[in-house]
């Protein structure tokens, strides 16, 4: 069994690397915050991809009309508030005043308008409110108007959701590039202005903060209420080895670091000045995707096949060091979340012998087309389970092709639609924070959108039409049992290979209070004492 030991050795044979003296954090009041994340940032546009660190990023630059607080709650943020009307079809949203983007335009409704209707091309939850509207527009100047065509009771829900991707706000005459092309001009409302002549990918990211932003009055609840910016500078720098981000922390040569590797955090626990935290309280779920425009994995056979063979534990064990920091899920969607039940026990649970799932590729067809799979070897949390995935495709006797290299690159090339042989890919995994995929709406990993939807470009037009209806239901008995056939439906077609729910462990210097920890870290309300 692979395991995170054998793959990375026991933590007290990591050394502690000193760091550049560049990276000395300042203590000074209002001077700079210094922060590591999980990983590289190479896709600036926070709508364009739903990976965590381009999200964190979209935070610092932009804002939402409405945000959440920590009950998961809908609050408005740039909203002044909201009616609707009588029929539920026309729904009103007031800006409050002072909203200014860093070009030093005011936020304007029109603005508003043209992301959300960018937005409601790309994200998934936005795609389901699309569906539904008749145009995003704007009344005057200062009212959001959104038409639609049938009541949609959770679009709060939908242009407030915290991840994956957020409906952000940006001028008009960026929200109006085409859904295909990234955005990669930085000009957002938000609490801090992103520095492009000091953006170097690969090494760090500096933003400063935003003078003219207008917190909300209020205390700051994860993405809503008064977001108050405390340092003059927000500087990311890029640390991809994992014990030099351990030996920066300790030193005090950077402030905050996303994520601990499990192995290191006993040396942390015993580092003074240091402490640890749990990054997001509803954990992430961990998955296995499919490239399904090419073969082998465009046909649901042979996904069932690989499905049938998958154990969740070594892949759980490759990436955490304790039963605290885990948990086996055997469901499409996440564990512990509302209306969720382990529909996929029965499918998921070993044991099942190789030889059965061997016998299911056979029948299903396979016939030795090679299987790329992505392997970024930057993310600690996902760089072992392209080795576990390797190693278990090779013993069903599939031809496995791992292609290692850094996040970067995986993000970039896993939008390719090409066959393997032209650069394409058939497998990659990732991460998603439980609450981003928690519904049939927002879980991007299993609707069945197609080309329009998340990379791998799963289509299937009865999970739409589930999802549809769920979202139409008004009975909770109704909704439960559209919720369990979407479910099941998922069960059957394997958008997703799902290998369990992880928690993460981050790091801050004892010296900073009141940092908010959610589906992404956040930069306002944390000072240095």
């Amino acid at each position: 069994m692979i395991t995170r030991r054998t793959l990375l050795g026991s933590a007290a044979a990591l050394p502690m690397l000193a760091m550049p003296s560049v990276l000395r954090a300042q203590g000074a009041p209002g001077g700079t915050l210094r922060y590591v994340p999980s990983s590289n940032l190479t896709i600036l546009d926070p709508v364009f991809t739903p990976a965590a660190v381009s999200i964190t990023h979209g935070y610092c630059v932009f804002d939402t009309l409405y945000g959440v607080d920590s009950d998961l709650k809908p609050q408005p943020q740039m909203a002044a508030g909201h009616t609707v009307s009588d029929d539920g079809l026309t729904w009103e949203i007031t800006l409050r005043d002072g909203l200014t983007f860093h070009d030093g335009e005011p936020v304007r409704a029109q603005d508003c308008a043209a992301s959300l209707d960018r937005w409601s091309q790309r994200d998934a939850f936005g795609q389901a409110l699309r569906a539904a509207t008749e145009a995003f527009e704007a009344k005057d100047d200062k009212t959001v108007r959104i038409r639609l065509t049938r009541p949609f009771g959770p679009l709060l829900e939908a242009i407030g959701k915290p991840h994956s991707s957020p409906a952000m706000i940006m001028p008009e005459r960026l929200a109006s590039q085409p859904i295909a092309e990234q955005v990669t001009e930085m000009v957002g409302s938000g609490p801090f202005r992103f520095l492009a002549d000091e953006y170097v990918s690969g090494d760090r990211v500096v933003y400063e903060k935003f003078q003219d932003y207008v917190p909300r009055s209020g205390p700051a609840s994860w993405t809503s209420g008064g977001k108050v910016v405390h340092f003059d500078r927000l500087i990311w720098q890029i640390i991809p080895d994992e014990a030099t981000k351990v030996a920066a922390i300790q030193a005090g040569e950077v402030d905050w670091i996303s994520t601990v590797l499990p192995d290191l955090v006993p040396i942390i626990a015993a580092a003074p000045g240091v402490e640890l935290f749990q990054t997001d309280p509803f954990g992430l779920m961990t998955v296995m995707r499919f490239n399904h425009l090419q073969p082998p994995f465009n046909n649901p056979e042979i996904r069932r096949a690989v499905m049938m063979a998958v154990n969740q534990l070594p892949y759980l064990q490759s990436i955490t060091a304790s039963d605290d920091e885990r948990q086996e899920c055997r469901a499409m969607f996440p564990c512990g979340m509302p209306g969720v039940e382990e529909l996929g026990s029965d499918m998921m649970s070993p044991p099942h012998t190789l030889d059965e799932a061997r016998k299911m590729l056979a029948d299903a067809g396979y016939d030795g087309e090679r299987v790329v799979i992505l392997n970024p070897t930057d993310i600690a949390s996902i760089h072992p389970h392209g080795l576990v995935t390797a190693d278990l495709l090779t013993q069903l006797g599939m031809n496995v092709d791992l292609q290692d290299t850094d996040w970067g690159t995986v993000v970039q090339r896993r939008v390719s639609k090409e066959p393997v042989e032209n650069g394409g890919w058939s497998i990659a995994h990732t991460n998603w924070p439980a609450i981003s995929i928690a519904n049939p709406a927002t879980n991007a990993t299993t609707r069945g959108i197609g080309q329009g939807g998340w990379w791998g470009w799963f289509e299937d037009a009865e999970t739409e039409r589930l999802v549809e209806a769920w979202l139409s239901a008004t009975d909770p008995a109704e909704q439960q049992r559209l919720f369990n056939e979407a479910h099941q439906r998922a069960l059957e077609m394997v958008p997703v290979v799902p290998l369990g729910q992880v928690f993460r462990t981050g790091a801050i210097r004892s010296d900073l209070q009141g940092a908010l920890h959610g589906s992404v870290d956040m930069f306002w309300n944390v000072h240095r004492t």
